[in-house]
């Protein structure tokens, strides 16, 4: 009898707990709703005070919107609103879709917005429109002084609706142009080029991650694999910020055989966990493989990258990933809008997070900071290679790309590149192909001598580090006449002069000039193509594509 008492006794205590438990949980959940309650009676409380006795009308709308802007910041990046009237925005992140003329602006201080790249096949390059022209007056409207987001309002619509544009073109005898354009739906190309580079590479540039994307890459593997050239295959991620997670999880399966897990996410309580393996069967799972990244490669992204890490099926080289292991869906609101919200956190096959930010714990003045490396944790791939959570994905790899200085910085920032290659595209009605195209050293001087010397700012390290010292040296008492003429001496050694240091940089400016150049006869595709003749990422992936026991080594390290 004792030990049929004792377990009658331990039911009993166990029944008491599930009670308690129980009744904790709904105490919880009553005191849960109540707070939401009292909360939500306070926000529209004020909300009618201010609207009744505040003494200047309130936007109804803005106010609410600023509101709920307010609250989900305290969340993260990633948890937004979109009212009916954002729906547009929503929808050509998840699609690539929306219903324009197809062309990218920019606003320009002192001078508007202008064309900065009109996308190939479009209604805006179709109609003839080219980058720089100044947009001046869109269907009667003067749109001179207007931002650049709201010109966007007015250039998108519904596909097969007119408009009528405006611009000054520069460089042109006749600079004011009137364009008839037709909307249309305009789908973002989410592999912009595919071929083969380096002899015997298959490259394949994604970047983003859309309901088309996956489909995109299936066709141009397929077609790079009926070339008997390719020997291995490039999936370059780099400036990917991602998209759809079922996207990744596709273009991981066309490389690991079926029923392979690729990720796991994990949201509220711990029956919430969904696993995502691979669905159909592989297109090739014995191609050299090689993965490119960088510090904009996130989200969906990385669970490609990662998981064909984890399983050993591709070498990752470039720079460490951006860091996001976060998952977001979209949940209908009132009135037509949308909630896209983080509901989960993606954990890939070794089982690590790689998310680089902890939301939840802020420092005290509401700032966030990335994992120190050394808190994060080991995880082992498939084959027993040790990597690690937090902080992104470090890639097998790793590619120096050299410092961006200021000067090549503001040859950029300053449009100096693109104003050039405007000017250029208006005196060569053609050049030569992307594969045959080269900076020549006459257009390299035209380029120097287009820049204007008074207006070209930059910051010239060598003088500021000289007048920091003798400011130094005046605070600390140690300027005298020898120190004084010996730092006047410096001084004219170090003098930055522009046409020596526009030579010292050659080399990178001839890939910015050559890149918008491209862009004015073959689109973003010229654009890829030129780019790859110098990066160094296809020259790491060439190096090791020549020395295989290399790649098996990395792959399938020896056994400790």
């Amino acid at each position: 009898m004792k030990p049929r008492r004792s377990t009658l006794l331990s039911r009993c205590i166990a029944g008491t707990c599930v009670v308690i438990l129980a009744a904790t949980a709904i105490s919880a959940t009553r005191s849960n709703k109540a707070e939401i309650a009292r909360n939500l009676d306070i926000f529209n409380a004020i909300y009618k005070e201010l609207q009744t006795n505040y003494v200047d009308s309130i936007d109804s709308e803005k106010a609410i919107t600023t509101a709920i802007d307010a609250m989900l910041n305290t969340l993260d990046p990633y948890t937004e609103y979109f009212p009916a009237s954002s729906q547009d925005q929503l929808t050509q992140m998840t699609s690539g879709e929306y219903g324009g003329i197809g062309a990218l602006i920019q606003e320009v201080k002192g001078k508007g917005v202008i064309i900065s790249e009109p996308y190939e096949n479009t209604p805006s390059a179709k109609a003839g429109l080219k980058p720089g022209d100044l947009l001046m007056v869109i269907d009667n409207d003067t749109v001179l002084g207007w931002t650049s987001m709201k010109v966007t309002e007015k250039l998108k619509g519904e596909a097969g609706t007119h408009l009528k544009v405006t611009v000054k073109r520069p460089y042109v005898e006749d600079s004011i142009l009137t364009f008839d354009v037709t909307r249309s739906k305009i789908q973002l190309p989410s592999v912009p080029y595919y071929g083969v580079v380096k002899d015997n590479i298959g490259y394949i540039y994604l970047n983003q991650f859309t309901d088309k994307a996956a489909d995109n890459v299936r066709n141009a593997l397929i077609e790079l694999k009926k070339d008997p050239r390719v020997k291995a295959i490039a999936l370059d991620l780099r400036g990917n910020v991602g998209g759809l997670l079922e996207a990744a999880v596709q273009i991981v399966g066309y490389f690991v055989p079926k029923n392979t897990e690729v990720l796991r996410t994990r949201g509220k309580g711990v029956l919430n966990e969904k696993v995502y393996k691979t669905t159909n069967n592989p297109i090739d799972t014995e191609i050299p493989l090689i993965v490119l990244i960088d510090g904009s490669s996130a989200s969906s992204s990385e669970i490609t990258a990662g998981a064909l890490q984890d399983l050993d099926r591709a070498v990752l080289i470039g720079n460490r990933s951006f860091g996001k292991g976060l998952v977001q869906h979209t949940r209908p609101l009132p009135f037509d809008g949308v909630l896209k919200v983080t509901v989960a956190k993606y954990y890939i096959p070794s089982g690590r997070l790689i998310q680089a930010i902890d939301y939840s714990h802020r420092n005290p003045d509401g700032s966030v900071a990335r994992i120190p490396d050394s808190l994060t944790n080991v995880f082992t791939t498939a084959n027993g290679r040790e990597v690690r959570d937090g902080g992104g994905i470090t890639p097998d790899i790793e590619v120096d790309y050299g410092e961006v200085n200021r000067l090549t910085y503001n040859i950029v920032s300053d449009n100096w590149a693109f104003d050039y290659a405007t000017k250029f595209a208006s005196e060569h009605p053609s050049i030569a192909s992307p594969e045959e195209f080269t900076v020549t050293d006459s257009m390299f001087t035209e380029f120097k001598d287009f820049i204007d010397p008074e207006k070209f700012n930059y910051d010239k390290v060598c003088e500021q580090m000289i007048a920091a010292l003798r400011k130094a040296a005046e605070t600390e008492g140690y300027m005298n006449d020898s120190v004084k003429t010996q730092l006047d001496v410096l001084e004219g050694m170090l003098k930055h002069n522009l046409d020596h240091d526009l030579d010292n940089n050659r080399k990178d400016i001839e890939g910015l000039i050559a890149g918008e150049i491209m862009k004015r006869y073959y689109y973003e595709k010229g654009q890829v193509i030129q780019t790859l003749k110098n990066d160094p990422a296809m020259d790491s992936v060439a190096v090791l594509l020549d020395n295989p026991e290399r790649l098996r080594s990395i792959l399938s390290p020896a056994k400790k």
